[in-house]
């Protein structure tokens, strides 16, 4: 219970630290909120999906910027924050204290997941009150979009954890993190659409979770007339569950193998 009590009254010291810090709420936060606007204003002109079920941009984009933001706010925010910890020698003062490992993933985890939530009601805002998107009114559409976004975000929160291991100092962290978080979105159906990538490239994706987020959040917010597009003409959510949670347990034990209050070549 002492375990717990640290962990959730760290929650709110994470939350206030990271909007405290305006270049993370940037790239993190309201990077998904830019790019959304970006591309609706800049395509205000078009249509998107096929005749007769055609949408604006805005309602095109929106599921793919709610995956990303998952992953950005997830898997980035986590991996250059505690790479950047480590740098500074804040987790190796953590180790002479009585704070658990277990309290100290509670408040990062805990932090992702209220900036996940806030950041998505955001976009939703932004997309049905500025760009006049429909949003989706039946209730298993939202519980949908509420498993996605949990299993997503906690194996986004994860694997940035895993990762975090990887740059060799902070201040490295952001040059080897934000190129994979990239390329990751890129590939992954965020900013082009995901059918019209190469069939080989539609296969690497499909190995990473981003692909897998991005389709589920697409089953939620597109007409069912998209359904055709996606592979194998579905939206397979038991895929998308079974995909994102392999991840989700990959993270777990590249976390329990390597994660360390001081890395041993310090």
């Amino acid at each position: 219970m002492t375990t717990l009590r640290l962990g959730y009254s760290r929650i709110g010291y994470e939350v206030k630290t990271y909007f405290r810090q305006g270049d993370s709420v940037f790239f993190t936060f309201l990077f998904p909120v830019v790019m959304l606007t970006i591309f609706s204003v800049a395509f205000s002109e078009q249509s998107f999906g096929p005749p007769g079920a055609e949408i604006s941009a805005a309602a095109y984009y929106l599921p793919g910027m709610l995956a990303a933001g998952l992953l950005l706010s997830g898997l980035q925010n986590m991996a250059i924050d505690i790479a950047g910890e480590k740098g500074d020698g804040t987790l190796k003062r953590f180790a002479g204290t009585p704070l658990p490992v277990l309290s100290y993933f509670i408040g990062k985890i805990g932090q992702v997941f209220v900036t996940g939530i806030l950041q998505a009601a955001l976009l939703l805002l932004i997309a049905r009150f500025v760009f006049q998107v429909d949003l989706p009114t039946e209730p298993g559409a939202w519980l949908t979009f509420a498993w996605v976004f949990v299993l997503g975000v906690t194996t986004a929160a994860i694997l940035g954890i895993a990762l975090s291991g990887l740059p060799r100092s902070g201040k490295s962290a952001t040059a080897v993190i934000i190129p994979i978080v990239l390329v990751l979105q890129f590939i992954s159906g965020v900013y082009l659409g995901f059918s019209q990538l190469p069939t080989w490239l539609q296969n690497i994706a499909s190995v990473f979770p981003l692909k897998w987020m991005a389709q589920g959040m697409r089953s939620v917010f597109l007409p069912s007339d998209f359904e055709a597009v996606e592979p194998g003409g579905e939206w397979n959510l038991a895929g998308v569950a079974i995909v994102t949670a392999i991840w989700l347990v990959v993270g777990l034990i590249v976390t329990r193998v390597t994660f360390r209050w001081i890395r041993k070549d310090s």
